[in-house]
């Protein structure tokens, strides 16, 4: 089952009320419409070149619900280069991340990105934690990890709850699975990050797919960062 480009508008359209409702304000050009996006010329190259905006994904899965994300990346830099100005050269990342019940990615784990995740309002955010092995599976070695700069043991599968405005540091070659603990309400979540390279960097536990194959049920409303149409040339 492909993700519907319905569900991806909902999921927008819940993401800006809730961030909204929690004082949380966006850039401009995360409510830039397709229309919109037609008249933007080289001036919103690092828009494109670096993925900022709207990221909705199933990862694949076809239960969007269950295995989904619906993310805003605010800032980042560009590893591979591809604008044409020779491409941007921040060593950092920062994106917002609505937070279902229950709602999570597949487990996974970076091969370089550090990454600081956020409770940055409204409900607590359950973070389970494994260390990946030399053959990138889950390890049996007990590691430690700082929450809110407390450093804390830890046994493979162990999880961390988050109350608003609690953070815990992920280091690179950590599994990690995250989602909004059930019974407490919608949350939004922060990734504050070094540079982040979903291309590349990502390593799976089981097959899936970063970004979405999308049924076109219903009209685009926003372009998702991966969609972005040329610059306009004037």
């Amino acid at each position: 089952m492909l993700l519907k480009r319905s569900q991806i508008n909902a999921s927008i359209a819940l993401a800006m009320v809730t961030f909204r409702d929690y004082g949380i304000s966006l850039p401009e050009f995360a409510y830039w419409t397709v229309e919109d996006w037609m008249s933007k010329g080289p001036e919103a190259d690092e828009i494109r070149a670096c993925m900022l905006g709207w990221d909705v994904t199933d990862f694949g899965q076809g239960d969007f619900t269950r295995i989904g994300r619906t993310l805003f990346t605010l800032r980042n830099g560009s590893m591979r280069h591809e604008s044409p100005n020779g491409g941007y050269d921040k060593s950092y990342a920062e994106k917002l991340i609505l937070d279902p019940e229950g709602q999570r990615s597949p487990a996974h784990f970076h091969r370089t990105k550090m990454e600081d995740i956020i409770n940055r309002a409204g409900g607590n955010i359950i973070v389970q934690l494994t260390k990946a092995g030399a053959d990138n599976r889950p390890s049996d070695a007990a590691f430690t990890i700082a929450v809110d700069g407390v450093a804390r043991r830890m046994r493979p599968g162990d999880s961390v709850r988050l109350k608003p405005g609690q953070s815990v540091c992920i280091p690179p070659r950590t599994i990690h699975q995250f989602w909004g603990e059930d019974g407490t309400g919608l949350t939004v979540s922060g990734e504050v990050s070094s540079l982040c390279d979903d291309h590349a960097d990502n390593c799976f536990l089981e097959p899936s797919s970063r970004f979405p194959e999308i049924e076109e049920d219903a009209p685009r409303r926003h372009f998702l960062c991966t969609e972005y149409p040329q610059a306009v040339r004037h």
